[in-house]
């Protein structure tokens, strides 16, 4: 039986290649929008997004011939598991295809923020040659400390080796993971002695704005802190706030509690603030968006919904 998917964001053209190979149809529309989704979902047995929208009740409850919704990329908060599980409705995500792409820029952002890259490259290219203000840190002898263990803390963990530095990580849902380099810990011993830390904690109920002034205080080092995850787990203001304190030295983000630029006049408030600060490192949420992991996340897509359809891949 021939089966029909949506394909509503841009992805690698592998994805569609792999499947037509199959007898899969794909429509694939990346402009289309939520409206025209509504009015044609029905038709399809599957579909694929990135970023695009929150597919949610009112979207599955007319998708009447759905079985399957394919995430390109890692985090499914912008799909209602819930409601998803109650339709019989299968979910796929890849975040096997871009670990290796978070890994690597988190580790980026770590050494631009320790070694100052950001701000001694805008000094310089105005005629500053400031040696001593830009005189940076060793990452060897540190403790870097990751919260989250699932395959992006993982892989961040793995670029740390052979670096000279003592690995910790917390997971509050995984055990039993500890390595030969790497720690298993609680948060509280994260708390005592982290130098660095690093989120690779998925966004739900739970880590929403987990993240605040209270959570750095608790910290007993000041600490440089990453967060290439998801931006609504931090506050913002409770990150200006450590950073004013000094409880924060830096801090690297390469996700924001709201990232739909032109951003609105409340969210300007407290971002135009950031973007002032020289121990602030920003980047659009590309962590995960290499030119590499762009076809990774496709062919991992492509690959469990054949599995799902008891295809050999």
């Amino acid at each position: 039986m021939t089966k029909h998917i949506l394909i509503v964001d841009q992805t690698h053209v592998s994805l569609m290649q792999v499947l037509e190979s199959y007898g899969f149809v794909c429509d694939y529309q990346p402009k289309i929008t939520y409206a025209e989704v509504l009015d044609c979902i029905d038709q399809y047995e599957g579909i694929v997004v990135r970023t695009k929208f929150r597919i949610e009740r009112e979207l599955m409850e007319r998708a009447t011939k759905l079985e399957f919704i394919a995430r390109a990329g890692a985090g499914m908060d912008n799909i209602d598991e819930k409601f998803a599980a109650s339709k019989n409705i299968a979910l796929f995500n890849a975040p096997e295809g871009n670990r290796n792409a978070v890994a690597e820029h988190t580790l980026g952002m770590l050494l631009s923020i320790l070694n100052k890259f950001s701000k001694g490259n805008k000094e310089v290219r105005v005629g500053n040659w400031d040696r001593e203000g830009n005189r940076g840190f060793e990452l060897a002898g540190r403790t870097v400390g990751i919260v989250g263990y699932g395959f992006m803390g993982s892989g961040f963990a793995s670029k740390l080796k052979g670096l000279d530095v003592k690995i910790l990580a917390y997971d509050k849902y995984k055990s039993d993971f500890w390595s030969q380099w790497v720690k298993e810990v609680s948060m509280e011993e994260l708390f005592e002695k982290a130098d660095i830390i690093s989120l690779h904690v998925p966004l739900t109920d739970e880590t929403r704005m987990m993240v605040d002034e209270t959570y750095f205080n608790r910290f007993k080092k000041d600490i440089w802190f990453i967060n290439t995850a998801r931006g609504e787990i931090v506050n913002i203001q409770g990150l200006l706030a450590a950073l004013k304190s000094g409880k924060v030295r830096s801090a690297a983000l390469d996700v924001l509690q709201d990232e739909k630029f032109p951003l609105k006049e409340e969210s300007k408030r407290w971002f135009n603030e950031l973007a002032e600060r020289e121990d602030v490192l920003l980047t659009p949420h590309v962590g995960g968006w290499s030119v590499e992991s762009f076809e990774k996340i496709s062919m991992v897509l492509a690959d469990k919904i054949l599995q799902h359809y008891g295809i050999a891949g």
